[in-house]
């Protein structure tokens, strides 16, 4: 993600990119070499000192989103953190709190939120009327450094909590509609993770409306690829589903595959007087179809946009601690073998 909104920095008037902080300089060579030179730095604080810089990108791990993020806030700059917005729901309210006191905005990546055909889905999915059934999932089979980067992501997140905010935060925008209970399950497909963590989760969601939701995320080289992108909304009047790429070459942990759409299939379920449908399935092409690079261009182009017109991210951030409650939620009731009321 980092190497992704860097691009993004660069292609846009109005962004300079000062410094960039790894880990080890080693690990951030090869994005100095191609959009660079820039400031390189190991140590957050030094470089938040050094290169005094207006706004900060915060792609690293969910632990490290909530003290970077205050740090950054500290020194009054504004904030893109990727999502989740923190590892629990009282370090992500303190971020949107002090976003507030310190009069900075806060931008949580949720790329969805830019992605022409998602907004698409959401609006169709709106107008099916209630409530909803809502189904959506997102398999990676993942292998080499992917499999690593995942393994590295359980230590603090897992699946349902890391790609989950996302999936329910579409599912909130839906219903508009108070979620009123989760469960969660998990299981633990590797021995190279923790014992007491998991690559695999799925929750159920039910709201005030009636409507309900289903997801699932499970991540490594054991991970079927059958079924791995299912994006399916049915209400009262109908239905609407995401239609994957029906390229072969597409792996499933590949980033790119996660934004793709390429169609929307509507269904109405409208019948005539013989009890047959009454209109033929539509298919909407999505001729802008922006890739992963092309999205993350778009949400920085906001971020943008949100500082130089003070626009109010105060809602966001609710959505964003509240998509978080709910599948962190998920991830206790995963954990205690029984559902909770929210």
């Amino acid at each position: 993600m980092g190497i992704s909104h860097a691009r993004a920095y660069k292609k846009l008037a109005g962004f300079e990119i000062c410094g960039v902080v790894t880990r080890t300089l080693a690990s951030s060579q090869s994005m100095v070499d191609e959009l660079g030179p820039f400031a390189q730095f190991t140590d957050f604080d030094e470089a938040i000192s050094v290169s005094k810089p207006d706004a900060v990108a915060i792609c690293s791990y969910t632990e490290t989103h909530h003290p970077f993020t205050l740090a950054a806030l500290e020194a009054g700059c504004h904030v893109f953190v990727e999502k989740p917005l923190a590892e629990n729901i009282d370090k992500a309210k303190e971020i949107a709190q002090k976003a507030k006191v310190a009069g900075r905005k806060v931008l949580v990546g949720y790329i969805l939120r830019h992605h022409p055909s998602w907004i698409r889905f959401i609006e169709i999915a709106q107008g099916l009327g209630k409530p909803l059934v809502m189904r959506m999932n997102l398999n990676q089979q993942s292998k080499g450094d992917n499999w690593e980067t995942h393994k590295s992501l359980i230590n603090s997140t897992s699946p349902i909590v890391d790609c989950g905010v996302h999936y329910i935060d579409v599912m909130c925008q839906m219903t508009r509609s108070k979620p009123s209970r989760v469960h969660g399950i998990s299981a633990r497909l590797s021995d190279q993770i923790a014992e007491d963590s998991s690559n695999y989760g799925a929750l159920h969601i039910q709201f005030e409306d009636g409507s309900c939701g289903w997801y699932e995320a499970g991540w490594g080289p054991m991970m079927s690829e059958t079924a791995y992108f299912v994006k399916d909304v049915s209400g009262p009047k109908g239905c609407v589903s995401i239609v994957a790429g029906e390229e072969s070459s597409v792996d499933s942990d590949d980033v790119d595959s996660h934004c793709r759409t390429n169609q929307l299939l509507f269904h109405s379920a409208e019948l005539n007087e013989k009890g047959e449908f009454a209109r033929p399935d539509e298919v909407l092409e999505m001729d802008d179809e922006p890739g992963h690079d092309d999205l993350c261009e778009r949400e920085q182009a906001y971020f943008l946009k949100a500082i130089r017109e003070d626009i109010d991210l105060t809602e966001h951030l609710e959505d964003a601690v509240n998509s978080l409650r709910i599948v962190l939620a998920a991830d206790e009731s995963s954990r205690l073998g029984q559902a909770i009321d929210l």
